[in-house]
């Protein structure tokens, strides 16, 4: 499960990532990355969390389906934080395709998408 700490909680902080971020775009999810960004909300000066938010909305299936999809991407994206700068802020909006997908399938659309938004891929 995703730590606490690396959550994005915070209206403010999603509005940030999506709209100031880049966003990469694959079959089942969208992700919103802002690089480095510092967390005004943080005190001292301790090196900056890279969090993660996620958007599941009602068009993904009912709720049992939205929590599985949650779920799932919460574990996806734990793996994951140590390959992104530190500071940075993920929204990961789910498309209405993944509640049918399962795990390896969220996972390689996940990889892509963050590959593509930190240079790795081109477009």
């Amino acid at each position: 499960m995703l730590p606490t700490e690396n959550r994005l909680r915070r209206r403010e902080d999603f509005a940030t990532a999506v709209r100031r971020g880049r966003r990469a775009g694959r079959p089942l999810l969208v992700v919103h990355l802002r690089s480095g960004a510092t967390d005004p909300h943080a005190p001292g000066e301790s090196a900056p969390l890279t969090r993660a938010g996620f958007v599941v909305s009602k068009a993904v299936g009912g709720a049992v389906v939205r929590n599985q999809v949650k779920r799932r991407l919460r574990h996806l994206m734990r793996d994951r934080l140590t390959e992104l700068p530190p500071g940075s802020l993920v929204v990961v909006r789910a498309l209405p395709g993944a509640g049918d997908a399962d795990h390896a399938q969220l996972a390689r659309d996940l990889d892509a998408a963050l590959q593509r938004l930190l240079g790795g891929g081109a477009r």
